[in-house]
């Protein structure tokens, strides 16, 4: 998978989109490629470098939607924390936790979720936090907002260097600083 990264038509971090997206904006005018990856795309009349860094080309970035619901933008609510240790990881160590357990009614959505590492997960199992003994660092919320980005808020070495001119100074890891 090569990810692409959209910015604003003012070169800020917008998303993350798929490469085939950012192509398809590109051929309808609605992004500028910015930035390529060396890994040529061949079509049957054409051939092209893959985007690996998009800008918007209108003017106006909607910011009044909702942030929804999934697993790396709870991580990123969460400060990539494991809300039981307070631990922070990269995403594949962690995963998410029912505050209160899916066997008990829980359900999966913004104020009964939080962050969580294996290990704590396991330790907790099908209780609550008090019934396990362990007490949570902040309770879970619907954010209004989200950090710009958020995939990339894991290990510097997991960002695309093409990107890495774009996102410093937004809160993300540039070369080895974190």
């Amino acid at each position: 998978m090569m990810p692409t990264l959209m910015l604003t038509p003012w070169m800020t971090p917008h998303r993350i989109i798929g490469w085939q997206r950012a192509v398809v904006l590109a051929y309808l005018g609605k992004v500028e490629i910015v930035d390529t990856y060396a890994h040529v795309l061949t079509g049957p009349s054409t051939e092209m470098k893959a985007p690996a860094v998009v800008r918007l080309t209108k003017g106006s970035v909607s910011t009044k939607r909702s942030v929804r619901f999934s697993r790396i933008n709870v991580f990123t609510r969460d400060r990539f924390r494991c809300q039981y240790c307070g631990e922070r990881k990269a995403p594949r160590e962690l995963n998410y936790d029912h505050v209160i357990p899916r066997v008990r009614g829980g359900k999966t959505e913004w104020n009964n979720i939080v962050t969580s590492c294996y290990a704590c997960n396991d330790r907790k199992g099908s209780r609550t936090p008090e019934e396990a003994g362990m007490k949570l660092r902040r309770m879970p919320f619907k954010p209004d907002s989200l950090p710009v980005v958020p995939h990339l808020r894991t290990d510097a070495g997991d960002m695309p260097a093409p990107w890495q001119p774009y996102c410093f100074g937004f809160g993300l890891p540039h070369g080895d600083a974190e």
